[in-house]
């Protein structure tokens, strides 16, 4: 068959990926970002390390330095989770990462820690967005609001 049909995902909700406070990607200090070059999304000014998954889905990118992981959903919407801007610069330094690509992932699993005060020290923001890479625009429901990662209903996906 030509056509692959794309599965319904189990759950259609996303999560917060990290705690902090929500931005709109036209507030993200990096024109590829705040310009939606790479696609539409939202942003997190982090205030603690811990980055989880927004959503289920497969952990399809792990950047070798740690900064960005790549999860494709069952109904095919692609997520990117770009830890911190020009964090690629420090080579891994201040990022662990716990996934590996291929690994099965649920809203609230763990992907990587992030070292806040390292990654200031060397002068790099702590503003992570998370880009939908498969295209789709989305409806951003708490900019400007405080979230954790058991917050809900963070943006919707327009259809």
């Amino acid at each position: 068959m030509f056509f692959k049909r794309k599965k319904k995902a189990t759950d259609e909700s996303y999560g917060a990926f990290g705690t902090g406070t929500v931005l709109s990607l036209e507030q993200v200090p990096d024109p590829v970002f705040a310009q939606k070059m790479m696609g539409d999304g939202y942003a997190i000014e982090l205030t603690d390390g811990t980055i989880v998954a927004p959503s289920e889905g497969e952990v399809t990118v792990v950047f070798p330095t740690g900064h960005a992981y790549g999860i494709v959903r069952e109904d095919g919407v692609e997520i990117l989770v770009h830890l911190g801007i020009d964090t690629v610069q420090l080579e891994g330094k201040g990022f662990v990462s716990h996934v590996k690509v291929g690994d099965k992932v649920s809203r609230g699993d763990k992907l990587a820690t992030m070292d806040l005060e390292l990654i200031k020290e060397a002068g790099k923001s702590i503003i992570s967005p998370m880009i939908i890479t498969s295209g789709q625009a989305i409806t951003l429901h708490r900019d400007g609001e405080t979230v954790t990662p058991t917050t809900e209903d963070i943006f919707s996906v327009n259809a």
